[in-house]
């Protein structure tokens, strides 16, 4: 089961992420799946996925992300991956809108996915966004002079 639940995370990073299928997200997805990373607002289950995934595809449309690890045991699989993309729409943080900049950035994270029945049922996810708004020129890096100070 674990090598299937690894094929199936695969298609939905190469698949919604990499190529915007977002359709594919009601494939993957079970109807009640929670997304423990969904920021506030967003619709449960696969609605919300998909404007979430939908919103980053729109920044970065462009976006390619690099499985770099993969480990599966039991129900859950955990995947180490690279993304990167080209900042040439509108992105969503929150409360915080942030226009197009046409910087390039490449960001790591993990993902930890638990499936059941060959759909994803839970996922808890970390990136770097500190390293992606430092890339996106909105937070100074270590060294820089506040955005405000000139």
């Amino acid at each position: 089961m674990s090598e299937e639940n690894k094929v199936v995370v695969g298609r939905f990073f190469q698949e919604v992420w990499n190529e915007g299928k977002l359709h594919t997200v009601d494939e993957l997805l079970a109807a009640d799946y929670v997304d423990h990373r969904a920021p506030a607002g967003l619709p449960p289950g696969p609605e919300g996925t998909k404007a979430f995934l939908g919103s980053y595809r729109n920044a970065f449309p462009d976006m390619q992300t690099t499985i770099e690890d993969q480990i599966a045991e039991g129900d859950k699989v955990v995947t180490r991956y690279s993304v990167r993309g080209t900042h040439q729409g509108d992105l969503v943080m929150g409360n915080q809108r942030i226009p197009p900049s046409g910087n390039r950035v490449e960001v790591t994270g993990i993902n930890i996915d638990r499936l059941e029945g060959g759909e994803l049922i839970e996922s808890w996810s970390e990136f770097d966004a500190l390293g992606m708004m430092q890339q996106l020129r909105v937070i100074p890096e270590p060294g820089q002079a506040d955005a405000g100070e000139g």
